[in-house]
This record gives C-alpha cells, structure tokens and sequence, in this order.
C-alpha cells in the first residue's frame, strides 16, 4: 500500500476540494479497506458518505427507469458529499449503464461532490467497457482528470483470513 500517499489522502484535502480518488490495484490489496477508512474519516469530519457496490447503485437506478422513480433515486445519489463506488469497471457496461453511470458521476463532478472508486482495472482499461465511446470519452475524462490516482500493488490480504485446521486431540 503507499503508506505516504494514502496518508496525504488521509488529510481530505481532496474531499473539501470536490475531488475524486480511485484506488486501483490486484485483488485482495486493500482497495475497499482504503475507500472505508477515507469514508469513515469522511463521516467524522461532518460530511455525509455513502458506499455501494457499483453493481448495486446501476440496478437501483436502472429501477428507477423502470417504475419512473429516476430522478428521485439519482438526486439521493447526488447528494452525498462523497459516494464511494466499489468493484467499478468488473465487466462491460450496458448502453443503459454506462448513461446512468454518466448521468450520476458528471452530476457528482459538476456539483463539486466527492467520489471514491475502487476497481481491479487500471483507468485506462476503462474506456473498452463502455459501449458508446463518445460517452466514455466525457464521462472519464471527468472522472479520471478530477481524481487522485493510487495504484495499489502487492500479495492479497484474503489468504490471512482462511480459517484455520483446528488440531483434533
């Protein structure tokens, strides 16, 4: 992990200035736990965070299209002084994704609201996801040039966690 990085990170100067952070790295480095830990400092210093799986926040949104609650559910979205999307860029986006995606994240960036972005692909691996390139194009040339890059590299914590053989006596 950059220890020095995630430190001056650590400082929200980033937050306060409407930035964005996208951690990127291996599986199993810390991604998430990194985004949480700057959310929780986020919390702490008044400001109001949500987490979600991308996934999670393009199936609620794509409901949103489906029983005419978009606005509504995007304008939540908004909001949050700092969203933190996890697990972006796993797989390739729906033309209907990828226009959420913009719709939420341009919004996000034009209103000076914070985003924290944790992916297993570097930024630049991005943009073959996206079905409409003229859409990628916009959508992360904001994000990426709005935001402070952290490759994390190195061994997966997970194998630490495996459960131990319990000695039979």
């Amino acid at each position: 992990m950059p220890a020095a990085q995630i430190r001056d990170l650590a400082a929200l100067r980033w937050l306060q200035a409407g930035e964005s952070i996208i951690l990127y790295g291996g599986v199993g480095v810390g991604k998430t736990h990194a985004a949480q830990a700057m959310g929780h400092l986020a919390i702490r210093a008044g400001a109001e965070v949500r987490f979600r799986k991308t996934s999670r926040i393009l199936a609620d949104l794509a409901g949103g299209h489906a029983d005419r609650t978009f606005d509504k559910r995007l304008a939540a979205h908004v909001k949050a002084d700092l969203l933190i999307l996890d697990d972006f860029a796993m797989r390739e986006f729906t033309p209907g994704q990828a226009d959420d995606l913009y719709e939420l994240l341009s919004q996000r960036i034009a209103e000076g609201r914070s985003n924290a972005i944790t992916t297993n692909r570097a930024p630049q691996d991005w943009y073959s996801l996206f079905p409409n390139p003229v859409v990628a194009e916009s959508l992360l040339d904001r994000l990426i040039n709005n935001g402070h890059q952290v490759f994390m590299n190195g061994p997966s914590y997970r194998p630490n966690k495996r459960p131990r053989a319990q000695a039979t006596k």
